[in-house]
């Protein structure tokens, strides 16, 4: 795989701007917790081979176990989350796959029950950026792994 283009130095300022957005949430410490998890499975719905790689990489890095990394696909089915985290999981799948008539009623006070507002609101931004960076990796191609080093994602081991 060869990277098409290197989006950060044909727009360098937007690239800047969207990575600081990035780097705001992910010092959130109600995103902290959960964040690898929602930018993983939305890297997997989207396809985006280089997210995929960096949010495994980043997790296993920041403590999360390898086998939930694993369960991440079948969260629905895996005992291996919460009730919370599988709200959190639902919520990132919609927003991420938006249904033909927008986010039923239903699915937002499921998740409303487990998430405050401004949970809920810092989640949605999450998933917002995340899609945002799936749509530049799955049209530009950047390689995986090919960030590892600058990011120190090679300390994870997972070459």
């Amino acid at each position: 795989m060869t990277q098409r283009l290197n989006y950060y130095q044909a727009s360098p300022e937007a690239a800047k701007k969207f990575s600081a957005f990035s780097q705001t949430l992910h010092e959130n410490p109600f995103l902290a917790k959960i964040g690898y998890l929602v930018t993983l499975r939305a890297s997997q719905l989207n396809g985006c081979t280089f997210c995929v790689d960096m949010h495994v990489k980043e997790a296993k890095l920041a403590g999360e176990r390898e086998l939930r990394l694993h369960h991440v696909a079948v969260w629905r089915e895996s005992p291996l989350f919460d009730a919370k985290e599988k709200a959190i999981l639902e919520w990132t799948e919609a927003l991420t796959q938006l249904p033909p008539h927008g986010i039923p009623n239903e699915l937002f006070q499921r998740v409303r029950q487990q998430l405050s507002e401004q949970e809920l609101a810092d989640l949605s931004f999450l998933i917002v950026g995340i899609n945002g960076w799936n749509r530049l990796g799955v049209a530009f191609q950047p390689v995986p792994g090919s960030s590892d080093q600058q990011f120190g994602l090679d300390k994870a081991g997972l070459a």
